[in-house]
């Protein structure tokens, strides 16, 4: 389970999955498309390894697609049960990268679990190279673990949180993490879906 890949070849591995799971259910990339309220052209580059999805991207091609987002970057999963226990060791995630952000998705292979935990890295960026807010249904849980971070919230005046400062938020609303210096910053992220999404 462990994800050493670097980026171009964790694409074409997801871009792989997601092909197959558009396939196996018989659809076309308008199919998806339509379910997904995503871009054909979108779809189409996220298949062919070209560009990876943020967050709320991964979210709407999950439902989309009728599978539990984490089935986006693990074949074979079992559904997480009462009584279950996992553990994740260092080095064992999904790697997801995007521009700004590199995602380290735990638990790829556990399904059906409440919240999505992630952690991850921000690069050492400046604010104007995102192109919109990200937003998705449901809430959000943020603490930093290395670095600082600054948070963009729609609406809000931005807010810098430094290593052991955490936010907890609507993710509904649109928001943007930022590392906030010359380095990249260490981040933990759990999104929680809003119930039936």
């Amino acid at each position: 389970m462990t994800d050493t890949l670097d980026a171009p070849n964790a694409r074409a591995d997801f871009g792989r999955r997601l092909r197959q799971l558009r396939q196996d259910r018989g659809w076309t990339l308008t199919d998806v498309s339509q379910r997904s309220g995503l871009a054909i052209s979108t779809i189409s580059k996220a298949e062919r390894g070209v560009i990876s999805l943020t967050y709320d991207r991964l979210s709407q091609l999950a439902r989309g697609l009728d599978v539990d987002l984490a089935a986006l970057f693990h074949a074979e999963g079992h559904s997480f049960e009462p009584g279950s226990f996992a553990v994740a060791r260092k080095g064992e995630f999904k790697r997801q990268e995007t521009p700004n952000y590199v995602y380290e998705m735990l638990f790829p292979d556990m399904w059906n679990k409440a919240m999505t935990p992630m952690m991850g890295s921000l690069k050492a960026r400046e604010f104007v190279q995102f192109e919109d807010f990200v937003r998705h249904p449901g809430q959000e849980f943020l603490v930093v673990l290395d670095g600082s971070v600054t948070v963009f919230v729609e609406g809000r005046e931005p807010v810098l949180l430094n290593a052991g400062d955490s936010i907890y938020f609507d993710s509904s609303v649109g928001h943007l993490y930022a590392s906030d210096g010359d380095r990249d910053a260490r981040i933990l992220v759990v999104c929680v879906p809003s119930p039936g999404v």
